[in-house]
């Protein structure tokens, strides 16, 4: 769910799932979305009714009462629209299949994050798109119009320029049912390989235990994301890398990897047993909760030790600059500092050479690596970090 800041993310990711996804208390304050939320949703489809009249999240059909037909388990990433937490957004983009970007009809298309956001699904390939047209309701229909326009003209040319467009009243959850089957439609299930060793990006990590629990009664740490191949079962020993990041004064940061025994799955409030790739899950080690509190290990990688990737202080970046009329593409300045964003990950790096399009950057702190990663690359202009190209890791 992407889109620029107050466009109605989270409210329509509440009309798809049930769930408001801002549950961090400086969320609820400043009324903005800034971790990464997500929400489970079986869609679902009532077999007399037409569509997209059909599709619900209920037991039930509203309109004929026939219980409805599961057809999929869907997850919903709800990312940050305001522009100084691009790095959560593009961390959530580099776990999705699809995209739902959300276009408020009550202001000029596009605005920055919405033209950001699309840049980033370019950039990591997300190629499945639907796209919102919300508050529909808070302007005349002439402007609602001319709006669209605006999408399809800011769409030309892009990865989504035939993406189907769909307007929304998010308050009501008015089109829900058409949304839904959109979602059916144009986002399908990609196949994935069971086969291989497991890899899970963690995108969030937790200690679920309240304060004053009982020692012989606390449960160890719980990190959250997405399986990108491979099956995690309960009882696996696992690894977490680059693992917590070892500082001593006037040396190379260092990486301690993390030995982890998977004691519980859950995808949503669901108990599983074992889980395979696709949608979001949460996976409850034997770790000390104190290392996985407050998102402290988001960005690692988590597999089997024999079949990771290694850690890396230094990366050779295939770079490209994006086309963008408000930023200049300048050539990169010596230990010019550049932020990577790197699956779930986002790293510093300094600039300490360049020859053609290729950069060599030493990393201010160690990081796990998948060969040929893609990753998004953000420059400082002015006071602010701004998505500012991509590359492949070399």
């Amino acid at each position: 769910m992407l889109g620029h800041v107050d466009h109605g993310k989270t409210s329509i990711t509440k009309c798809l799932t049930g769930k408001w996804t801002d549950t961090h208390s400086e969320e609820i304050k400043r009324g903005i979305s800034i971790r990464i939320g997500y929400a489970d949703v079986v869609l679902k489809k009532c077999p007399n009714c037409p569509e997209p009249e059909c599709y619900t999240r209920e037991e039930k059909c509203a309109k004929c009462g026939t219980k409805a037909e599961a057809l999929r388990t869907i997850s919903i990433l709800d990312a940050p629209g305001h522009e100084t937490l691009m790095t959560t957004a593009i961390a959530a983009s580099s776990i999705m299949d699809g995209a739902i970007l959300v276009i408020a009809a009550n202001e000029e298309c596009p605005q920055p994050q919405t033209l950001e956001h699309l840049t980033v699904l370019e950039v990591l390939g997300v190629k499945h798109i639907v796209v919102v047209q919300n508050k529909v309701d808070l302007v005349p229909r002439e402007k609602s119009l001319e709006n669209y326009h605006q999408i399809k003209k800011f769409l030309k040319g892009t990865v989504a320029e035939n993406a189907v467009i769909i307007p929304f009243v998010a308050n009501k959850c008015a089109n829900v049912d058409a949304l839904m089957a959109a979602i059916d439609k144009h986002i399908p299930t990609p196949k994935r390989n069971l086969e291989t060793s497991p890899k899970m990006y963690v995108a969030r990590s937790f200690d679920v235990n309240k304060p004053g629990t009982e020692i012989s009664k606390l449960e160890g740490g719980v990190v959250g994301g997405s399986l990108i191949e491979g099956k995690v079962k309960v009882g696996d020993e696992l690894e977490l890398r680059p693992g917590i990041i070892i500082s001593e004064k006037g040396k190379q940061e260092k990486a301690r990897p993390l030995k982890v025994i998977v004691e519980r799955i859950f995808a949503g409030n669901e108990k599983l047993q074992e889980a395979g790739p696709g949608g979001l899950i949460a996976v409850g080690t034997s770790l000390d909760p104190s290392l996985t509190k407050s998102d402290r290990v988001v960005g690692n990688l988590l597999g089997k030790p024999s079949d990771m990737p290694p850690i890396v202080s230094e990366i050779n970046l295939e770079f490209s600059f994006l086309k963008r009329i408000d930023l200049e593409s300048s050539s990169m300045k010596h230990m010019e500092p550049l932020v990577l964003s790197i699956g779930t990950a986002t790293a510093i790096g300094f600039v300490e050479g360049s020859k053609k399009n290729v950069l060599h950057l030493k990393l201010k702190r160690p990081i796990c690596l998948l060969p040929g990663s893609k990753m998004a690359v953000s420059r400082r202009i002015g006071n602010r970090w701004r998505l500012a190209g991509y590359g492949t890791a070399k």
